[in-house]
């Protein structure tokens, strides 16, 4: 559209419901002679066409050129899935604080993980000193995303990841196994996570959770979980499984609780990593479920399993992830190519959804802000990838994260952003060119021995002094930043962590190089690090409270302990 106009047109616009054959989500904003005019598909198209002018009105133009913004998503569904349940649970602050920042990149969809972190009356013993969300909690929160335009999706898992019930009584009974057992990595393992699908009491302790759970969410959804039943065929199962094959006894567990999910009016979602196992078996799954395809690797086979659900006619949602588990820092470049490999998937074979999943393994110590850019890049992929494939992604997280921390607006690409240099820290450990599954070198050097620290695969004192350089250089920007914000002073502790990783890789090798390091060299080593680690500890309980509850802090601190013991034992 030709000419200017005069931005005050857009304190009153013309607001238009109008059907399209794009859905509700979809929108078009004019501004000509005639004013400035929203046709909106829908509710939702209003609200995401009231942001666009918003934002034109935050410019600060007193004109603007003429013009036409027509705009629909690529997935009706832009999820994210919050992981409460690895020892940090968020205060309601932090909650709606994010919901907030989600909501404006056009996320329509929360899930909050639990596996022991809602407090079930009863069960007292499970979530003790855990501080879980109540179900007063769960119904605040259900109502402040409505109000916003998100749908808050109950998430319990019901089969897997059932240690922090399983290590009580009575709840121990109800294991699949009751002594050590093999994982899929090799090592051997003597707790007990896997319900035992044949106790009939598995699912009487599941579907009554469900019963205290459901009435606080409005969503018609759930997702009941069943990812990654390591156990299962290796205990009290063994000789169904033998008879009737694992996959079989899998799918009528599953099947049970689809049952169950349906007489309580929802529909069920579930990960689907164990039904790929067994693709013969797709075509058994009821037609109402969603499965929920997930893979956390740049090159996870996602057309090959979209594919595998779309000939069997199911829904189904792709499910990348922000990579910032097992990491500290995040995976950068991991993360990005997951998640735009997910969208391409998704879109070539009709996914409805786009859920991007946010993990705490081992202790959730990583701070929010890793996870920022990985949920913006999602967020643009999922609604339009190829408008927005050349997004600044740094600059956009001081956009949308940083706003009202920051004391001055970013206008222009800088690498010395913090949004920037938070995606630069989560490249640090791509300096040793060791690629690990699901977590980074510098996170393994953390959490193990020293004396096994020279064993890792491809790791050299060379490679070690390269990723210290590349700390360095983000260090080096990190000190030009304002401190004063919560996220910059999140990402100088992260850069401790990763500087101390360095230097613990740097010991672990002289030491073994050196059968005769002198003590007093060791000693000196020694106490350089346990000055650091505690220091590293204080730091991370005081940050920890600034976002999340007090429970949980304690078993996250217990792995900074582990690796302090090493330099005192």
């Amino acid at each position: 559209m030709r000419g200017t106009v005069d931005s005050r047109q857009l304190h009153s616009p013309v607001i238009r419901r109008v059907k399209c054959a794009r859905g509700g989500q979809w929108f078009r904003l004019r501004l000509g002679a005639d004013g400035a005019i929203l046709d909106a598909g829908g509710e939702a198209g209003e609200r995401y066409g009231r942001q666009v002018i918003d934002q034109l009105r935050a410019s600060g133009w007193k004109s603007l050129p003429g013009l036409e913004i027509e705009d629909w998503p690529d997935f009706a569904v832009r999820g994210v899935m919050l992981d409460i349940s690895r020892d940090k649970v968020p205060t309601m602050a932090t909650l709606r604080r994010l919901v907030d920042d989600l909501a404006r990149l056009r996320i329509n969809q929360v899930q909050v993980y639990t596996e022991h972190t809602f407090a079930y009356r009863g069960h007292e013993k499970v979530w003790r000193g855990c501080s879980p969300m109540t179900a007063a909690q769960v119904r605040a929160l259900d109502a402040y995303c409505a109000a916003r335009g998100v749908e808050l999706v109950p998430n319990q898992n019901s089969f897997g990841h059932m240690e922090r019930w399983l290590k009580h009584e009575p709840y121990r009974q109800l294991a699949e196994t009751t002594g050590p057992w093999t994982s899929p990595w090799g090592t051997t393992r003597d707790y007990a996570t896997t319900l035992c699908p044949l106790d009939p009491r598995s699912l009487r302790l599941v579907t009554g959770l469900y019963d205290q759970l459901l009435p606080n969410f409005r969503s018609r959804l759930f997702n009941v979980g069943c990812d990654e039943t390591f156990e299962l065929g290796q205990g009290r199962s063994v000789a169904e499984c033998k008879r009737r094959g694992v996959g079989r006894v899998y799918l009528d567990y599953l099947l049970k609780l689809h049952k169950a999910v349906r007489r309580r009016g929802r529909r069920m979602m579930f990960w689907s990593d164990i039904i790929h196992q067994h693709p013969t078996l797709i075509r058994h799954l009821p037609r109402d479920v969603i499965p929920l395809v997930w893979g956390y690797e740049a090159d996870h086979p996602f057309m090959k399993q979209c594919s595998e659900l779309k000939r069997c006619g199911l829904e189904f949602y792709v499910c990348p992830g922000t990579s910032s588990w097992c990491s500290f820092s995040g995976r950068t470049t991991n993360a990005m190519e997951n998640l735009r490999n997910a969208a391409r998937a998704g879109r070539k074979h009709g996914a409805t959804g786009y859920l991007i999943t946010d993990w705490g393994d081992f202790g959730h110590r990583q701070y929010q802000p890793a996870s920022y850019g990985p949920f913006l890049c999602g967020a643009t992929v999922s609604w339009c990838a190829t408008s927005n494939a050349g997004i600044e992604v740094g600059l956009e997280v001081d956009r949308h994260f940083f706003g009202q921390e920051l004391k001055s607006k970013v206008r222009t690409a800088d690498p010395t952003s913090l949004g920037s240099r938070w995606l630069e820290a989560g490249r640090v450990h791509e300096a040793s060119g060791i690629s690990i599954k699901n977590r980074t070198v510098l996170f393994t050097m953390m959490d193990t021995p020293l004396a096994e620290i020279p064993k890792i695969k491809g790791l050299t004192a060379k490679r070690i002094a390269a990723m210290r350089r590349a700390v360095s250089r983000v260090r080096a920007k990190v000190r030009t930043a304002d401190p004063s914000n919560l996220a910059g002073r999140e990402l100088a502790a992260t850069i401790d962590v990763l500087d101390h990783a360095c230097l613990r890789g740097e010991l672990a090798f002289m030491l073994a190089q050196s059968a005769r390091v002198g003590s007093a060299v060791r000693t000196k080593l020694e106490r350089k690090l346990t000055k650091e680690m505690t220091r590293i500890i204080a730091t991370h309980r005081n940050l920890w409270l600034t976002r999340n509850r007090p429970g949980g802090l304690t078993s996250s601190v217990r792995y900074f302990e582990k690796a302090l013991r090493y330099y005192t034992s």
